[in-house]
């Protein structure tokens, strides 16, 4: 297991000077086969794989398996245990550059989020009157506690306004 290590800055504009940067790693994470079933109630993705732990026992797996856009979903909560801004009006995950699902993620396995900051640029505001900001894109590795091995790899981009 990485020791969690966590960047704090004070205004978006202090990421300007990160890119480049490692920024840390978040506290490890489990996902529950429970959470994988409402995963797959709410997006209608009941595939056997992730969900009927008898048949999956004897599959390519050995068990069930996190979806992947359940572990995906997760970057974002893993980024903001790396990453504090401490002062700006109002953040926005703005999309993603390239996602990889590496290797399976059972469910019940520690994993943990590692991110550095690919690049940062500053943002006109949204609306006339409204506040500027920076957009920022982090590359995040969703890895096993147990060897640091990427189950997913995503570049995440970011926007904070001031």
């Amino acid at each position: 297991m990485r020791a969690t290590r966590r960047t704090t800055v004070r205004t978006p504009n202090d990421l300007l000077e990160l890119v480049g940067v490692e920024l840390g790693v978040s506290a490890p994470q489990v996902v529950t086969q429970g959470q994988v079933d409402q995963f797959a109630d709410v997006t209608g993705d009941h595939q056997w794989i992730h969900v009927d732990v008898e048949r999956a026992r004897s599959g390519p797996f050995g068990t069930t398996v996190v979806h992947g856009f359940l572990t995906l979903s997760l970057v974002p909560r893993l980024l903001a245990d790396i990453l504090e801004v401490q002062t700006f009006s109002m953040g926005v995950n703005y999309g993603l550059d390239r996602v990889r699902f590496v290797k399976p993620l059972p469910p019940g396995v520690e994993i943990q989020g590692v991110a550095t900051l690919v690049s940062a640029a500053p943002i006109p505001a949204p609306t006339a009157g409204g506040a500027a900001g920076v957009q920022a894109k982090a590359s995040v590795a969703v890895e096993f506690v147990d060897g640091s091995q990427p189950c997913c790899v995503a570049e995440i981009l970011f926007r904070y306004y001031d």
